[in-house]
């Protein structure tokens, strides 16, 4: 005698045990295996926020530093920047210049004064000038240290910095001898400064 399956409710016979169901129908997943995302050879689909959590590459910055360039540039030749192409000053030796004075009886003191004046003016378009300041010198001398000390704190300012010297540093001239020796130091020193910070050479 033949052996028959258990019933089938829907009335049809059993199918055989161990087989999958109807033709063209998968089985069902056996419980605890797991199971493969999507159709055959599909990849998952990307999780919720991976993108965003991705970090950068090695080396690469996660947020590029706009303008990092031009503020560097604007830190180191600021004045460049305000003034476009304008004439750049000399660097004068301070020592040597002392030497020039003594050595002129104080004339070579005229000649600073027309050049530094005649050179802030070309290159800031203010000021007094060179001829200006010849005349001055010559015949009030004693107004000079104030307004060359003033103009040269001026160019400093102009780009938002502390000015070494001001006006007030030509009181050091009311100290005699050592104090302009200060005075000059200090005011020459400013000056040459300023020209190394716009591009200025080095004097032989």
């Amino acid at each position: 005698m033949t052996e028959q399956g258990p019933p089938n409710p829907s009335g049809g016979e059993g199918q055989p045990q161990g087989q999958p169901g109807g033709y063209g129908q998968q089985p069902y997943p056996q419980q605890g295996s797991e199971q493969q995302p999507g159709g055959y050879g599909q990849q998952p689909g990307p999780q919720p926020g991976y993108e965003q959590q991705q970090q950068p590459g090695y080396g690469q910055q996660p947020y590029p530093q706009q303008g990092y360039d031009q503020q560097a540039y604007a830190q180191q030749y600021g004045a460049m920047q305000q003034y476009g192409q304008a004439p750049i000053g000399e660097i004068r030796k301070t020592g040597i210049c002392i030497l020039l004075f003594i050595i002129t009886l104080g004339i070579y003191g005229w000649y600073w004064y027309f050049k530094r004046h005649e050179e802030l003016k070309n290159h800031t378009g203010e000021g007094i000038g060179g001829g200006v300041a010849l005349i001055l010198a010559i015949f009030v001398g004693i107004v000079m240290p104030f307004l060359t000390s003033s103009e040269t704190g001026k160019v400093y300012q102009r780009r938002g910095q502390e000015p070494p010297v001001t006006a007030i540093t030509g009181c050091w001239i009311l100290l005699p001898i050592v104090g302009g020796i200060i005075w000059f130091v200090k005011t020459n020193g400013a000056l040459n400064d300023y020209w190394r910070s716009v591009g200025a050479p080095e004097p032989n």
